[in-house]
């Protein structure tokens, strides 16, 4: 919903305040130029959108105008305040926006899978070269499931709610995650192709070793930009830099602590039954 002040409009915190008690869920209110506000909360029927105008008439119309003012353009005092515009997204829109959302990310992990194997073509042995692009996906279903996981218990007990910012921060997780898991891969790709003696497992160690400083120290810096926009970049934006932060964390250990040793547990899983 989209309401417009002309004049001196009142603070974010005030509009809040006059809708907190209309059940709304999390209510955001983003300033839009000078004399707008674009206001976010749930979806509502037509009869809660009409409370929610005759609400902030309530609240900013002085008494001597209410009379003569109508529901979208009132004179608050402050100024004008016209409704913009208003869209609500129903749950037939968000069904088929989840379709589209699941498709697209078996879309892409089917890419990483097909473009991992094609980067590692020339390293088929010990392990062959699609299953280093598994061990990425199944990394990635790692990362998104625990931030999932800990917005889920947010929403339970803090009542946060995910939105449109939350799915692109588990976009931004997943290209985060697969960059630094690929760079631990081509380590051992690289040393495969050179240094291999049989001892499959110490090559990825010697591999995870070699790259270990430089993912937490690009994970460090990265973080120190997003704690920065935490704490000074405002409530819009608090839950979407929270999951980042949460994704960054735990995208670099998975790139050591998961993505790899998937791999050797292949490795050894498929040598066991070879021995039969």
């Amino acid at each position: 919903m989209e309401v417009s002040f002309k004049g001196n409009r009142p603070a974010s915190s005030e509009i809040q305040q006059a809708l907190a008690d209309l059940d709304l869920g999390e209510i955001r209110v983003q300033p839009a130029g000078e004399h707008d506000f674009i206001l976010r909360f749930k979806d509502v029927e037509e009869a809660k959108h009409q409370e929610i105008l005759a609400v902030l008439k309530d609240v900013f119309v002085l008494p001597s105008e209410i009379e003569q003012s109508d529901t979208t353009e009132i004179d608050a005092g402050k100024g004008v305040l016209t409704e913009q515009r208003f869209e609500s997204v129903g749950p037939i829109v968000g069904q088929e926006l989840k379709q589209k959302t699941w498709l697209a990310i078996f879309l892409a992990a089917l890419m990483i899978v097909a473009y991992i194997a094609y980067a590692f073509r020339k390293v088929s042995k010990p392990v062959a070269s699609w299953k280093f692009g598994v061990a990425a996906i199944l990394a990635l279903i790692h990362d998104i499931l625990i931030v999932t996981g800990l917005f889920s218990l947010l929403g339970h007990f803090a009542g946060v709610e995910v939105d449109s910012l939350f799915i692109t921060a588990l976009l931004t997780i997943l290209g985060f995650s697969v960059h630094d898991t690929i760079v631990v891969f081509d380590r051992t790709r690289e040393n495969l192709s050179k240094h291999y003696s049989g001892n499959f497992e110490q090559v990825v160690n010697d591999s995870i070793n070699q790259t270990i400083n430089r993912s937490i120290n690009t994970s460090l810096t990265t973080l120190l930009a997003l704690f920065a926009l935490y704490f000074g970049g405002g409530d819009t934006i608090t839950n979407f830099v929270l999951a980042l932060i949460a994704g960054m964390v735990i995208g670099t250990y998975s790139s050591i602590f998961v993505a790899s040793p998937i791999v050797v547990s292949w490795y050894n899983i498929d040598r066991k039954l070879k021995s039969r």
